[in-house]
């Protein structure tokens, strides 16, 4: 099982999200985070402005990962939102995103929350698959697609 997967419960994937924009996209995510798993979804929206403050979590091709550190929370979580029109999100290529994996790691996570988001964006460089997650209608096929996904094993 790849690290996103072994993080992502089924619930957390929506389709057909309706966002206009990066703020509501984020807050669609806070209230997930919030009926899910009993996180104040200001805690989480705040979290993940913070960082995007930083730079845009854009990462090109109509995809983002957003993420964030929230204090108190003792494991990584994600969650993935399909957005029904894409949004401005000042990715490098300009793109607006359409597809956003939200990940959520403990305040102190330092190792795990890199390799968490070094997978997730080798899963995303993957054209074909990419083009699936972006496109497919049932939220529940696209888990399994997540899922499905194996990383290139290193050879150390």
């Amino acid at each position: 099982m790849n690290r996103l997967a072994a993080i992502l419960p089924a619930d957390n994937v929506l389709v057909t999200v309706d966002a206009s924009s990066k703020k509501r996209a984020f807050e669609h995510a806070g209230l997930l985070f919030e009926n899910h798993h009993q996180m104040a979804r200001a805690l989480v929206t705040d979290n993940l402005f913070a960082r995007e403050r930083l730079g845009s979590t854009g990462l090109g091709h109509g995809v983002a990962i957003p993420h964030g550190r929230v204090k108190g929370l003792k494991n990584p979580l994600a969650a993935v939102l399909r957005l029904q029109q894409p949004i401005a999100f000042d990715a490098p290529d300009d793109e607006p995103v359409g597809l956003l994996i939200f990940l959520l790691v403990p305040e102190a996570a330092t190792q795990r929350h890199l390799e968490i988001l070094s997978e997730i964006a080798e899963m995303l460089s993957d054209r074909e698959l990419r083009e699936q997650l972006k496109s497919e209608p049932e939220a529940a096929t696209l888990h399994k697609l997540i899922a499905a996904w194996e990383p290139l094993k290193s050879v150390a």
